[in-house]
């Protein structure tokens, strides 16, 4: 379903459609800028790792390794930061129609529900440890660091509560940073629980 919407939205952007992030159409944007833009939006980044730890799991379920957590636990903390980020604060200014409605909903409502509610079905654990939760804040904190720093540059910022040119720095920042404690609480939350729930009875591959 991910891999679905994602090529969904890229075709759509690729013919002058609406992008679902925002609700906006091709306008006088080229659409390389769009592409671009399309690629620096957390949604798009997290439903391409959800989509990447899928494919593994489906290839080999019992998956594990270093690299592997990292990327497993990167997908559902960003997937869930997108669903509770988006459905609070975005959604009521995101107005799509017809085949971006599915889209959208797709990227911020069902991929955050299924992603969670399939790992807490199936794992695989356990698999997250402290050093994959470490390791896993790096790609995330490197994003927010390219996005200012992208906006300072550009001035476009793909979220309003990012908007360092309108908000300020300081309340842009400070915004972003509550978003980042959400996503360690849910990191911590998500540790607690592969430690409480049933492990996965599948033989451990590496």
């Amino acid at each position: 379903m991910v891999g679905v919407a994602l090529i969904t939205q890229l075709v759509l952007i690729l013919v002058g459609g609406t992008d679902v992030n925002t609700g906006d159409s091709a306008a006088d944007v080229p659409v390389g800028t769009r592409l671009v833009r399309l690629f620096s939006y957390f949604t798009i980044q997290s439903n391409v790792l959800v989509l990447a730890a899928s494919l593994t799991l489906l290839v080999a379920p019992a998956r594990d390794g270093r690299v592997w957590r990292v990327l497993r636990l990167d997908s559902l903390l960003s997937i869930a930061v997108t669903g509770v980020v988006y459905n609070t604060l975005l959604a009521r200014l995101v107005h799509v129609e017809g085949l971006a409605l599915w889209t959208n909903a797709a990227l911020h409502i069902v991929s955050p529900v299924a992603t969670v509610g399939v790992w807490l079905l199936v794992g695989p654990r356990p698999r997250i440890s402290w050093g994959a939760i470490a390791w896993a804040f790096v790609w995330p904190i490197a994003w927010v660091v390219y996005t200012f720093v992208r906006g300072a540059v550009t001035g476009w910022y793909p979220y309003p509560f990012m908007d360092a040119a309108t908000l300020g720095y300081p309340r842009a920042i400070g915004v972003t940073s509550l978003v980042i404690v959400l996503a360690l609480l849910f990191a911590v939350a998500f540790r607690h629980l592969d430690r409480r729930l049933r492990p996965s009875r599948l033989p451990v591959e590496v």
